[in-house]
């Protein structure tokens, strides 16, 4: 799979970390027991189609980037800075 870094050009996903989904979580409060935090961090959802990732770009310049992909063809869609994102 390749990703193209705004700064660096196309680059190969080795050079990237993954870092999840690029959606706000609605995160359990601290209290909110075993089972809600394990809902929080196991139970996501997986769909096929279009998804926003974020990604760090570890292995070059250092940038945070979200990624727009296609889980069932890998296509990239779409690679914007982070910082440049609205939510």
């Amino acid at each position: 799979m390749r990703i193209t870094c705004p700064y660096c050009g196309e680059r190969d996903r080795r050079e990237f970390y993954y870092r999840g989904a690029a959606v706000d979580l609605d995160r359990p409060a601290p209290d909110a027991g075993g089972e809600a935090w394990d809902d929080f961090v196991y139970q996501r959802e997986n769909p096929a189609g279009p998804i926003r990732e974020l990604w760090f770009h570890e292995g070059g310049c250092g940038a945070w980037i979200v990624v727009t992909r296609n889980t069932v063809t890998h296509e990239m869609i779409d690679v914007q800075l982070a910082s440049e994102v609205k939510a």
